[in-house]
């Protein structure tokens, strides 16, 4: 799919917004019924992600991706946006955005020309309590990336023709923290997108199917 063409039509979301394949939400093996919530949802923590769209050297559109550090904790090693909870002078989930993007990946939002289009549905991140606000946005120009080692395995430039419907979804089953769970992921390279990530991008194809 061109840039241009993704930018052009992520600039009026529908309301409401497309939901992404079911087949992504991890389901327990043995019941067929989603793992359970073990906190408050009134008591989320805000958190943001960005979405950020740029173009490939033949114009299409591709969508920047992280591959976690490995460490003891929920989100070790997985395929996720750049993001994070939000800070108390953090003006509002954008700006959240915006700034752990600058953090983890190097974003100079000024300097690629970066522009806002809008946000996807809010996703509940079970494990660790936060509320997820995806934010999306395009870089006019290429931005020069690089990952916070602390943080960041790698980059990943993923063609956003991989999330679109129809795409190839892969079905794992797999013992997560003692629960026995069944989701699908989106295979990019060598790596295997699943969870929140997942969600966001099955939300993004399917926003950008309607709009062909």
């Amino acid at each position: 799919m061109s840039f241009d063409g993704v930018v052009a039509r992520l600039r009026s979301l529908p309301d409401p917004l497309p939901e992404p394949p079911g087949v992504l939400m991890a389901v327990r093996i043995d019941t067929g019924e989603p793992r359970p919530i073990s906190f408050d949802e009134l008591v989320l923590r805000p958190a943001s992600v960005l979405v950020l769209l740029v173009p490939d050297e033949t114009g299409d559109a591709r969508v920047v991706l992280t591959e976690r550090v490995a460490y003891d904790g929920h989100h070790s090693g997985e395929v996720s946006f750049p993001g994070g909870k939000a800070e108390p002078e953090d003006e509002d989930q954008i700006a959240t955005a915006l700034r752990e993007a600058a953090e983890e990946i190097g974003l100079d939002a000024v300097a690629a020309a970066v522009e806002v289009l809008g946000v996807l549905d809010p996703v509940t991140i079970p494990v660790s309590g936060f509320r997820l606000t995806p934010v999306i946005a395009a870089a006019a120009r290429r931005p020069l990336l690089r990952p916070d080692r602390t943080e960041v395995t790698r980059i990943v430039e993923a063609p956003v023709r991989l999330f679109l419907p129809g795409a190839p979804i892969r079905i794992v089953e797999r013992t997560v923290r003692e629960w026995p769970l069944r989701y699908g992921v989106y295979p990019v390279d060598d790596l295997e997108v699943w969870g929140a990530t997942a969600r966001i991008l099955g939300q993004l194809g399917a926003v950008l199917a309607g709009s062909l």
